[in-house]
């Protein structure tokens, strides 16, 4: 059965259009049309002027609704980010495990595999941050559990994770030549994170064979103009690049000169946690961000579409080219051509939120989900 979305704002791969008809058939998009060639029927959905979007991606996200699964990588923390994210519109996540005991490395994997086979479908894998840090650049990640990688630890996770994990964040200047190249042959996106890599350091090893940034501006050296560091390399090499935009991790004028430097390498993750009050990360909210017991900054409180409604209000960003930072960028980075963009062929995994960046409706698969009052 063929559904039509009409009467709607598609947003896809940097334009917004008016006047389309997008046609869903067994969860994908079958075509796109001009609305003065459609006839509306008992299959087809108006969506009453609001705007049509990709499906939100987040590449770091630690939980949400009541479960840390970064803190307690459980099976049913996982169940609760799925369904919890769906109903923000997030249709793929990478669960988020910060440098903590090996114990819980390990969880996290076995709940991962077991989960698979039940997940929803949003659940895209783990991405894990840490360990293998630069204590100098620690942020919340706590110290005594930052190490160095080993090569044989990393072969025994990878062989147990049968490709959950899909992202590492590192610090590559403190770590041997034999783990990043073992690391570069793992199918996985290497990202460098928590360094103090200098500016000769990072363009040695900027996209070869680190892929990505994590979280840019946070966790590493400020720039100064006698010793550039890592961040003018960033913007000189052009990696696939996060960034957290609440207004907290990252003031808005900096996420202007990300944009400006990097365009399209650049892309938007929430960091976000939930509050607990047990284990190595004890999240305490603080008004719109998270902070440990001691006051350093964690996580965030963010949204996806609170980050692209950020970027657009406070960033200077325009509305589409928010919507590419929190779907299509992150999707190419995935090199998945099914996501990211409304088109034929693609997903038809949808947010759809009016001109006050309400989120009103979730399509996953093709299907409607419903959408719970936010509090």
């Amino acid at each position: 059965m063929t559904s039509a979305f009409y009467n709607l704002q598609l947003i896809t791969n940097g334009t917004i259009f008016k006047e389309k008809v997008v046609l869903v058939e067994n969860g994908f998009v079958t075509d796109i049309i001009d609305q003065h060639q459609f006839l509306p029927d008992k299959n087809s959905i108006n969506l009453n002027g609001a705007y049509l979007a990709p499906g939100l991606i987040d590449l770091q996200i630690y939980g949400c609704g009541n479960a840390l699964f970064g803190g307690k990588p459980t099976v049913a923390a996982l169940q609760e980010m799925e369904t919890c994210l769906l109903q923000q519109g997030t249709t793929g996540f990478f669960a988020t495990i910060a440098t903590n005991t090996t114990e819980i490395v390990l969880q996290g994997i076995e709940s991962a595999k077991t989960y698979r086979k039940n997940s929803i479908g949003n659940f895209l894998g783990l991405h894990l941050e840490g360990p293998f840090l630069n204590p100098k650049r620690k942020g919340a990640h706590p110290e005594n559990l930052i190490r160095k990688a080993g090569l044989q630890e990393l072969k025994h996770w990878f062989d147990l994770a049968e490709g959950e994990i899909k992202i590492m964040t590192i610090a590559p200047e403190l770590q041997s030549d034999e783990v990043l190249y073992f690391l570069d042959q793992q199918n996985i996106i290497l990202s460098a994170g928590h360094s103090n890599a200098s500016f000769t350091e990072a363009n040695r090893f900027l996209k070869s064979p680190v892929k990505a940034v994590t979280h840019l501006y946070n966790a590493m050296p400020q720039m100064h103009h006698r010793d550039p560091g890592f961040i003018p390399a960033i913007f000189e090499q052009k990696p696939f690049t996060s960034i957290v935009p609440d207004g907290i991790h990252v003031d808005y004028p900096m996420v202007r000169l990300a944009k400006r430097e990097l365009g399209n390498k650049l892309f938007l993750i929430t960091d976000a946690v939930t509050e607990s009050s047990e284990g190595v990360y004890q999240h305490q909210l603080n008004k719109n961000h998270y902070v440990m017991p001691d006051g350093t900054l964690s996580g965030s409180a963010l949204t996806m579409l609170k980050g692209v409604k950020n970027c657009v209000q406070f960033a200077d960003i325009a509305l589409a080219e928010a919507v590419n930072m929190a779907s299509l960028y992150p999707a190419q980075m995935l090199k998945d051509e099914t996501k990211g963009q409304i088109q034929k062929g693609s997903r038809a995994d949808f947010i759809i939120f009016n001109a006050d960046f309400e989120h009103l409706h979730t399509v996953f698969k093709g299907q409607f989900l419903p959408v719970k009052p936010q509090p």
